[in-house]
C-alpha cells in the first residue's frame, strides 16, 4: 500500500470531488454553525496549501494546511475515502501537510474537528495531537474538539 501524495489546487476535479464527499459525510451528523469546513472557494482565497492522496492513480484522501505566518498551520478538509481508511492514507496526506508547514518554518499545527470523527480523533491522538480549547474563530462548541502538535 503506497499513497501519492502531491500538491494541487482544490479547484481541480479530483480533489473538488473529495471535499464535496467529506462535506455530505459531516452535513447528518453537525448543524450548519458547527461544521467550520472550507468551500472550495474559501480554500482558494485563503491560500490554503492543498494536497491529494492517489493510490493506483485513484483519489483516495485530501487535506489543506492554512499558515498563519510563522505562528501556526491549521489543518483543513482532512478526509480519506472509506475504501481506503485504516491502510496510512491520512498518515501519508498528514505527512505532506507537516512537511509543508516545516519548509515555511512552521512548528505547531492547529486543528478542529467534531466530537463524531472518532477515527480521525483516534488518528490525530496517535500522531501526538493533544486537545486544547478553542482558538482563533472556534468557540466551546460541544460538538468542536480543538488539538494542537507541536512538531520535532
Amino acid at each position: 500500500m503506497s499513497f501519492l501524495v502531491s500538491r494541487e489546487s482544490p479547484d481541480t476535479k479530483d480533489a473538488s470531488a473529495l471535499i464535496a464527499e467529506l462535506q455530505a459525510e459531516l452535513e447528518p451528523l453537525y448543524a450548519a454553525k458547527s461544521r467550520h469546513g472550507y468551500s472550495v472557494e474559501k480554500l482558494l482565497q485563503t491560500g490554503v496549501a492543498f494536497f491529494v492522496a492517489r493510490e493506483d492513480g485513484v483519489p483516495a484522501g485530501c487535506g489543506g494546511i492554512q499558515l498563519f505566518g510563522t505562528e501556526y498551520g491549521e489543518l483543513k478538509r482532512m478526509y480519506v475515502r472509506p475504501a481506503h481508511r485504516g491502510r496510512g492514507c491520512a498518515k501519508a496526506v498528514f505527512d505532506a501537510l507537516a512537511g509543508h508547514a516545516r519548509s515555511n518554518g512552521v512548528t505547531l499545527l492547529r486543528l478542529e474537528t467534531g466530537i463524531y470523527q472518532t477515527a480521525a480523533i483516534a488518528f490525530y491522538e496517535r500522531e501526538g495531537f493533544r486537545q486544547i480549547p478553542p482558538f482563533g474563530p472556534y468557540w466551546d462548541d460541544p460538538v468542536s474538539r480543538c488539538y494542537e502538535l507541536r512538531l520535532p
